[in-house]
């Protein structure tokens, strides 16, 4: 679940051993409408009905008193928001073919999961449950009504399995509302009653938060207990969620970006396993739980189904089998084994969304390219095809050597045999280079004969080579045959 502007957390599955049914767990994107203004922050608006589902009924009670909810009830149920970007058409986006979320998955939901039928404890029980870090603040539930201003519709920042995450305001060394721009900005989240998330992630949020302090994890500010309300306040990931920059805009994210988030988001699981006094399993990676801030510094999020590593002489953690479809380890699915190298088979799928630009999960694609790890499985061992995995929009502004270099992590990460997938710390160590490389692939001769042989290759059945239309009576051959051997011109680097 996001914390920025556009953070949504779509597609969590709570998973089992069973044949029974799959249950969707949150809205498609299909349901929300983003809006991103000439500042860089974006909106995002939601039909009232999702609203309405957020708030609790003492916050719809203190919303309607005030006036706030009449802004939702002028929109239609077909409202759509505004426009203001030219870069991030609404349109486009809600249409960028997100099945992801669509996928069939085996579930069972036991006595102890969380779901809109679970009753909320009472605040002393909750106290006694809560491993409290003492500089996390406590909130009342007033400060925070006020802080998002009476969590006003054009403050919603997105909505998860948890619940709606609003933008408020708050004094630098308190707890007490102030003016909007003022003071510090937060991501209020609150606990949607009639959601599949609810009591036991909250807890696990403030457990884990409360006590893992990185520069690549989100920061948890403080927390509501009060009544049946449950608020979690973190800081304001000023960029949102790295999903939306991926899939969700006209733009694409850049090369060095993209590498650069690829090795935060793998300090931030590092620390988690191998630094952390407790190890960690993340147990939710993916695009829409890393967050940006204004640097496109990437911060992990919602740590609701993060769980304690083994410990001693076990070698796996046995558990329910939670995560998303398209990004949770084969070998945990069909087990229920938990490993911290189920958090690197995750790490290898985004990775390799961000070198693709395509999505895990994406039937809207042709037969065979559904499921992207195994649609790339084929380019991922051999050097001289790798340029099939690399996102067309970039248009050649990507580091040839970077990028070869990225697909065998990849590939190393997604080994079907779990032992063999390297440590997290060994997967920082081959990233911190690559943000550095410019030997970028739009400056070489050898790019052009890439995009030629995009368009004019065709495949020998057999082996696999590729040959291209003639030209002026001559055929050329692949460029890739030299790749290894090309040089960085200088004249490219910044």
């Amino acid at each position: 679940m996001g914390l920025g502007p556009e953070a949504i957390n779509g597609g969590t599955m709570y998973m089992g051993r069973s044949k029974s049914r799959a249950r969707r767990k949150v809205l498609n994107d299909d349901d929300e409408d983003y809006d991103e203004d000439d500042t860089g922050y974006s909106r995002c608006w939601f039909r009232f009905r999702f609203l309405g589902s957020c708030l609790s009924p003492k916050s719809k009670v203190d919303s309607s008193v005030s006036g706030s909810s009449s802004q939702c009830d002028s929109k239609s149920t077909n409202d759509t928001s505004k426009d203001n970007s030219t870069n991030d058409t609404t349109s486009k986006d809600n249409s960028t073919n997100d099945t992801s979320k669509d996928q069939p998955v085996p579930s069972v939901l036991s006595s102890s999961t969380t779901s809109n039928s679970e009753s909320i404890p009472s605040a002393p029980k909750i106290e006694e449950e809560l491993k409290i870090a003492s500089q996390l603040r406590k909130f009342s539930y007033n400060e925070l009504k006020l802080a998002t201003r009476n969590f006003r519709p054009d403050n919603l920042l997105g909505e998860g399995g948890f619940g709606c995450v609003f933008k408020g305001w708050v004094n630098e060394n308190g707890s007490t509302p102030v003016k909007p721009g003022t003071g510090l900005t937060v991501a209020v989240k609150t606990l949607n009653h009639a959601g599949l998330q609810g009591h036991r992630e909250w807890l696990a949020e403030i457990n884990y938060l409360g006590e893992l302090v990185h520069p690549h994890l989100v920061k948890l500010i403080g927390y509501c207990i009060e009544d049946d309300q449950r608020l979690l306040v973190y800081e304001f990931m000023a960029r949102g969620s790295l999903e939306n920059h991926l899939f969700k805009r006209s733009l694409p994210l850049p090369w060095f970006i993209r590498m650069k988030i690829a090795l935060n988001a793998a300090k931030g699981l590092a620390f988690l396993h191998e630094e952390a006094e407790r190890p960690v399993i993340y147990r939710d990676f993916k695009t829409s739980n890393i967050l940006l801030d204004v640097d496109y510094n990437a911060k992990l999020s919602d740590f609701g189904l993060a769980k304690d590593g083994p410990e001693g002489d076990n070698t796996h953690v046995s558990t329910r089998v939670m995560g998303t479809y398209g990004y949770a380890a084969p070998e945990y699915v069909m087990t229920g084994h938990l490993t911290a190298k189920s958090d690197v088979y995750s790490f290898g799928v985004v990775l390799l969304e961000m070198l693709t630009g395509r999505r895990s999960m994406d039937k809207s694609r042709p037969n065979g390219e559904h499921n992207l790890v195994e649609w790339a499985r084929p380019y991922l061992g051999e050097r001289r095809r790798f340029y099939k995995l690399i996102d067309p929009r970039l248009e050649g502004r990507f580091s040839i050597k970077g990028a070869q270099q990225a697909v065998l992590l990849a590939a190393r990460c997604l080994n079907r045999d779990a032992k063999i997938r390297p440590l997290m710390s060994e997967v920082v160590e081959a990233l911190e280079p690559l943000p550095n490389l410019h030997d970028l692939a739009s400056s070489s001769s050898y790019f052009q004969a890439m995009q030629t042989a995009r368009v004019g290759a065709s495949m020998n059945g057999r082996n696999g080579v590729i040959r291209l239309q003639p030209k002026n009576g001559q055929l050329t051959r692949s460029p890739y045959r030299h790749v290894q051997s090309f040089q960085s011109p200088k004249a490219n680097k910044p």
